[in-house]
């Protein structure tokens, strides 16, 4: 039988979402994969084998970091917060470079991306990791160039991702590369993920930031928002449906949203379209004017600056067919992996 060798470098305090995010994919693209398809093996090795305590107390099982000799088609390193501790484990640093000229691709979580950039591996490359982390990473390492934005970048055989749950967006691109995009969205349906981000996502929500301030006036816009993302929404409206001036209004809503009311308004519209892309047939005109935008061509610009993606690109990747086509297709299969 084929099998992609994944190797997982864990140290005492690394997120254990890092680690789990991403091999829990792996191992639902096995149970959905053809059985001619090469599946995945996940290997543990740590220089605090054999039992390795992350930071929120799950244990990993793993195997000296010696165990790790030999090809690997994926390393995969973990951030945590115990990072500047692993940052000092020279034996851990310069295991993971010498594994790194072993391993087909090298792919990093979070903070996992500092571990590569310590051992000299992302030089003169792009890479990401948390958004909260992205300056402190250039200054440590100037010679990188991070892009604190997308979920997850790939430079060549380097592949680094932003914080904790992006691990399994990127986990799902690399299962794409590899048995290509149907596999990757069954996995994710199969997950039950919101969907299945591609990689120029921004790492700042629109669906997070359409939840609703804790400020009953500007509560009480935002809610008016929802409902009426059809019609025009000046800011001037929207200060009267918080019965405030309108400068108080734009004052205290960037207080309380973190962004202005246009701002919010434009995610706000773009996390509808999704939607309406995801689960409707609707033509996108009409996504458009249910939206709010004036114009099919800007809804396209707001669309392609916020996502990185067309709305005809959007739907493609990420419509959803129906259940009963699913449960069908595994039916036939006889591969129900519940």
């Amino acid at each position: 039988m084929l099998e992609r060798r994944v190797v997982v470098v864990v140290y005492a305090g690394a997120m254990a979402l890092d680690i789990t995010g991403p091999i829990e994919v792996f191992d639902t693209a096995n149970r959905l994969l053809d059985p001619s398809g090469a599946r995945y093996r996940v290997d543990f090795v740590s220089a605090d084998a054999p039992l390795v305590h992350t930071s929120s107390g799950v244990v990993v099982q793993a195997a000296p970091l010696e165990a790790g000799q030999g090809p690997i088609d994926t390393l995969l390193v973990p951030g945590g917060w115990s990072l500047q501790n692993a940052l000092r484990d020279r034996v851990l640093v310069s295991w993971i470079g010498g594994a790194a000229a072993r391993s087909r691709r090298v792919a990093s979580v979070c903070g996992g991306s500092f571990l590569l950039a310590e051992a000299g591996l992302l030089d003169g490359r792009r890479a990401t990791t948390h958004w909260a982390y992205s300056e402190a990473m250039a200054c440590r390492y100037p010679e990188v160039t991070v892009d604190a934005e997308p979920i997850f970048v790939w430079d060549g055989r380097f592949v680094t991702s932003a914080g904790v749950s992006t691990g399994i967006d990127m986990a799902l691109a690399l299962v794409e590369a590899d048995h290509g995009a149907a596999l990757a969205l069954e996995t994710a349906r199969f997950l039950v993920l919101f969907l299945k981000r591609h990689g120029g996502q921004s790492q700042y929500s629109a669906v997070l930031d359409a939840q609703l301030a804790d400020h009953p006036p500007i509560r009480a816009a935002q809610e008016w928002v929802l409902g009426n993302l059809h019609n025009p929404l000046s800011v001037a409206e929207l200060a009267r449906q918080a019965n405030m001036s309108e400068r108080n209004f734009a004052r205290v809503f960037r207080r309380e949203v973190g962004s202005t009311p246009g701002q919010y308004v434009e995610r706000t519209r773009i996390a509808r379209a999704r939607e309406l892309l995801e689960t409707t047939e609707l033509a996108i005109s009409q996504i458009a004017g249910r939206c709010g935008f004036a114009a099919p061509e800007t809804f396209f610009r707001s669309f392609a600056r916020t996502l990185g993606l067309t709305p005809k690109e959007y739907r493609h990747r990420f419509q959803v067919i129906s259940p009963a086509g699913l449960v069908d297709r595994h039916h036939e299969r006889d591969r129900n992996p519940l």
